[in-house]
């Protein structure tokens, strides 16, 4: 077997290792150890790297990776895990997406070794973890108050990828372009891929979400050959090649009549805004047909808010329902 090194630590064959990098000190001079846990096993396979935290406050990913190792998935039969549970250690202590200076990490690949903190953190991703993997899944949440339906997301235009996602096998698979300065646009320049998955809502534990993580993760193991069994999906996987948004008309309070992960059709009546005082009611209506594949939980919104995200497949298509 090939020697591996990650971080400068090498990792022979059968042995776990726990490797910790230090980006930089909190203004207390406290070191802050980003930690990885890396499982070699005793046959060849792939490099599969599992990571979540990439926004702080974005605890489902972090908790499908923790469970993960919990419970002992990541000590695979064939090839290595490469598991971080929390890229961004300092937005996990401030409950914040960004860190302390206010950037998004995962808007600050490739990064910098003497850069803004954030590119600081992009940066130890882009040399001591990319290079040496093959493949990976990448877990998000929705935004504040703004839940995503379990739905992988990926560049669909190319066929690894699309073998990936079809592998994990979530509800929703979404054609999802590179995001400028992202962990998998880098990842990809580098001739890695990397998948996303998104689940649940930020600061807020969605059990279904989690589930569905971990059960995803081990269908992508099992179809690149590093176990013998996984679970079988619960729901049909839907491939999702264009989506839209229903945003308030007027402010108020938002009384969604639907759930995400629903179909909705064109014209339907998907919730009302009303005012807080019995003076005012108003109809939302669907544009268009799809699932909702996202749904705003924060009943006050301003007018231009976005209400929830409709992604449309296929039958949709058909349907000739993708006109505004």
């Amino acid at each position: 077997m090939n020697e591996l090194t990650i971080a400068g630590h090498t990792i022979q064959p059968g042995t776990f290792k726990e490797i910790n990098i230090n980006i930089a000190r909190l203004p207390s001079r406290t070191q802050i150890d980003t930690p990885i846990y890396v499982y070699r096993s005793l046959e060849d396979g792939p490099v599969l790297a599992l990571t979540a935290g990439m926004h702080g406050d974005e605890i489902n990913g972090m908790e499908i990776v923790r469970r993960i190792i919990d419970a002992g998935h990541h000590k695979v039969l064939r090839g290595t895990t490469v598991c971080m549970p929390i890229i961004n250690v300092y937005g996990f202590l401030n409950y914040s997406r960004e860190v302390p200076d206010g950037k998004d990490v995962n808007r600050s690949f490739p990064g910098s070794k003497t850069g803004s903190l954030a590119s600081r953190v992009a940066y130890h991703m882009t040399h001591d973890i990319i290079p040496f993997i093959d493949i990976g899944v990448d877990f998000h949440t929705g935004g504040a108050m703004r839940t995503n339906y379990p739905q992988v997301r990926c560049m669909m235009q190319e066929p690894k990828n699309v073998e990936l996602a079809n592998a994990f096998n979530a509800p929703f698979t979404i054609d999802s372009p590179f995001r400028p300065h992202s962990l998998r646009q880098t990842a990809s320049k580098k001739g890695k891929n990397i998948i996303v998955f998104e689940g649940g809502e930020s600061l807020r534990m969605d059990f279904r979400a989690i589930q569905e993580g971990i059960d995803g993760t081990l269908r992508l193991m099992k179809h690149l050959n590093m176990i013998d069994s996984a679970p079988e999906p619960k729901e049909e996987n839907k491939l999702i090649w264009n989506s839209s948004w229903i945003r308030a008309r007027t402010a108020g309070i938002f009384h969604p009549h639907i759930a995400a992960g629903e179909l909705i059709h064109k014209n339907q009546l998907v919730g009302m805004i009303t005012d807080p005082f019995g003076d005012f009611n108003e109809e939302i209506k669907s544009q268009v047909s799809g699932y909702v594949v996202g749904l705003n939980n924060n009943p006050v919104v301003n007018a231009g808010d976005a209400l929830m995200h409709v992604g449309m497949d296929d039958l949709c298509k058909i349907d000739g329902s993708l006109e505004e």
